[in-house]
């Protein structure tokens, strides 16, 4: 890993679109490239995708059909990740809530009206027996107060420079810090690394393609997820995904959790 001159000189600025310092081109910094990541994350979104869990050798393994509906501001995050398919486990529902300043609670539905509640300290625990955590689905790190760079390295034949996401003190989250390699020309983080609070990696998380939504914006449309050394990976294959969608406060309600239906449009 190649620590750039300006990281040790301690500006954390990178060159945009990775032309060189005679260019034109502005030149943004750690805290910049993470609001610009956060930014993308805002608003209201609605996402179908196929989960495929591979567990560890000799276990077995599983696929699911999932939709998720997101509401995110700087303020607050709202989600809610419902089983469409296999029909066994349709509608079994998970919904997230947290606030910048609180710990992330929510439901787990397992229906027809089992219905438990997860506190702050069941937020490690995994979602829907894969390889990502209740944390993982609702927390921003990129929206952290501590953003630093750590130097460059190629993922995939990608220059990427690494961003280092803290969430500081007083902060209610499992992990300790964040490493996110991102591409400079499209910000897309092409591999995260989750670490707890003993310094142990958590999870992995690589994407394995990129792709543009319905905004024209490239995100990762695939990802392979790692977590601890039992040999098991998480597939996550997005094939819907639109945003201008119109939800209401019930949507994101136990009672909501029942309901399949996608939601409208709110605009062309």
């Amino acid at each position: 890993m190649i620590r750039t001159l300006l990281t040790l000189l301690g500006c954390c600025l990178i060159t945009v679109n990775g032309r060189s310092a005679g260019d034109d081109t502005a030149v943004i910094s750690a805290k910049d490239i993470a609001a610009r990541l956060a930014t993308v994350q805002h608003g209201s979104a609605y996402v179908r995708l196929v989960m495929q869990i591979k567990s560890a050798p000799g276990a077995a393994g599983s696929t699911l059909q999932l939709q998720i509906k997101q509401r995110r501001t700087p303020e607050q995050t709202d989600v809610l990740y419902q089983v469409l398919w296999p029909k066994e486990r349709k509608c079994e529902s998970v919904l997230l809530h947290q606030t910048s300043l609180g710990a992330a609670t929510g439901f787990i539905l397992l229906p027809p009206e089992n219905l438990r509640q997860l506190t702050a300290g069941q937020m490690s625990e995994p979602l829907f027996g894969s390889d990502l955590s209740y944390q993982d689905m609702v927390e921003d790190f990129f929206a952290w107060p501590i953003q630093s760079l750590d130097g460059t390295e190629s993922i995939n034949r990608v220059n990427c420079v690494i961003l280092e996401s803290k969430p500081g003190s007083g902060a209610h989250s499992i992990y300790e810090h964040v490493r996110s390699w991102i591409d400079p020309r499209r910000f897309v983080p092409m591999r995260v690394e989750k670490y707890l609070l003993s310094g142990k990696l958590a999870r992995r998380i690589d994407t394995t393609r990129v792709a543009n939504d319905d905004n024209g914006r490239p995100i990762p449309a695939n990802l392979a997820v790692r977590a601890g050394t039992n040999g098991s990976q998480t597939d996550l294959d997005g094939s819907e995904v639109r945003h201008n969608v119109t939800y209401s406060d019930h949507d994101f309600s136990t009672e909501g959790m029942k309901n399949l239906a996608a939601p409208h449009l709110s605009g062309p």
